[in-house]
C-alpha cells in the first residue's frame, strides 16, 4: 500500500479506505456498499428538502389562517 500511495502521490489512508470500500462492495467485509452510500445520501437530501417543504406549508397555513379571521 505504501508504494502504491507513493507512486500515485496519495496518502496511505486514502488507499487503505479505497481497498476497504472495494472489499465491502465485493461482499468480503461488512458495511455499506458504494451504491448504498449514494442512495443514503440521496435519501437524506430528499428528506431535508421535504422537511423544508412541510415547514413552508405550515407557515403558509398559519399566515392564511390569520388572514381569513
Amino acid at each position: 500500500m505504501g508504494q502504491v500511495a507513493k507512486d500515485f502521490d496519495l496518502t496511505e489512508t486514502a488507499v487503505r479506505d479505497w481497498i476497504r470500500q472495494a472489499e465491502v462492495n465485493a461482499g468480503e467485509r461488512d458495511g455499506l456498499t458504494s451504491d448504498e452510500r449514494e442512495e443514503l445520501a440521496r435519501l437524506r437530501r430528499e428528506n431535508r428538502r421535504l422537511r423544508e417543504d412541510v415547514d413552508i406549508l405550515k407557515r403558509a397555513t398559519a399566515f392564511f389562517a390569520k388572514e381569513t379571521r
